[in-house]
């Protein structure tokens, strides 16, 4: 059984061999990005069972990235290839503060060749938690319709739903995204996300306002990523704040979020106290950022305990 599934996009990104405009840039290092990716790839290093619904190109990036995963100890049995859509690409641009933009080149996504119909039932019925994030229905319509189609069948099963908003607004526009965004929020039970992205979504960017209207909405789990200001979270009746981890360095913010995420899901699969699963995702989230790459600096979970200094306490 899977603790997380989730279904998404990955892409080729290739990362600047230095910082600075995108335009100066000549050469780059290929690596692989994606969101649901990404945390799949987190929650399998910290000792879970990830599996990844998707689509690739059925060229050498696509092939790439499905052994890529597959060595990561995901779950790559719904991930097909196909003809006629090649995998998708970005370009990163990072500047010298580790802050940087995203250029996409995904206009004929793979992904957009999955159908509701292809969704294998029989997968969510061995699964613990469904990831969604808001960057799979910006793609195209039939996104929608696949996301909708997996809540459904997730709520059939029992899985949780996790879902972080993620909105790139390069993909769609702010109205585009709080209509659909906001039709997904009454299915979830784990909200992820960022202040500014539930003022697109709901207008409040108020961690405590944001957490009232998600518990109205019959959301259980919520927590606010604050970046370096640290994060506030909701559960089991108990609101806490917590700040940041120091991070050694920050060398590329990218796929911080998603680390956050795989934190918090496997604290809560694991029955830890919100405190302690705040801390624990704060942690990694600090971990990330001092890497280069979407998810180089994910952590193994011995990795986590020792940044903690708890790795003495566990070994006796």
């Amino acid at each position: 059984m899977n603790d997380v599934i989730t279904i998404g996009e990955a892409m080729i990104t290739f990362n600047p061999d230095s910082t600075g405009p995108l335009k100066f840039m000549n050469r780059f290092e290929k690596k692989v990005g994606g969101a649901e990716l990404n945390l799949a790839i987190g929650v399998s290093r910290l000792g879970l069972k990830a599996g990844w619904i998707s689509r690739l190109g059925n060229d050498e990036f696509g092939k790439y990235i499905k052994t890529f995963a597959r060595g990561e100890g995901i779950d790559v049995s719904q991930v097909d290839h196909v003809d006629g859509y090649p995998t998708s690409l970005n370009f990163k641009e990072i500047r010298e503060d580790g802050s940087g933009k995203t250029f996409y080149y995904r206009d004929q996504s793979p992904t957009l060749t999955l159908g509701p119909d292809d969704l294998d039932e029989g997968y969510f019925k061995k699964a613990k938690i469904l990831h969604l994030t808001g960057i799979y229905p910006a793609i195209g319509d039939i996104n929608k319709r696949v996301m909708f189609k997996s809540i459904k069948l997730a709520k059939k099963h029992g899985l949780k739903i996790s879902f972080d908003p993620n909105i790139r607004l390069r993909m769609w526009s702010k109205e585009e995204a709080s209509e659909v965004l906001s039709e997904i929020l009454p299915h979830v039970d784990i909200l992820l996300a960022g202040a500014n992205e539930m003022d697109i979504i709901i207008g409040e960017k108020e961690p405590d306002r944001i957490i009232e209207k998600a518990k109205a909405l019959g959301i259980s789990h919520v927590a606010i990523k604050l970046g370096d200001k640290g994060s506030v979270g909701y559960y089991d009746g108990e609101t806490i704040t917590t700040p940041a981890v120091k991070a050694s360095k920050v060398a590329d913010t990218v796929g911080a979020g998603d680390g956050f995420n795989a934190g918090f899901l496997y604290g809560i699969l694991n029955g830890w106290s919100l405190e302690r699963t705040l801390y624990f995702a704060n942690t990694i989230g600090s971990m990330v950022v001092s890497v280069l790459g979407d998810n180089e600096g994910l952590p193994y979970y011995e990795e986590v305990l020792e940044f903690l200094g708890e790795m003495e306490s566990i070994e006796r």
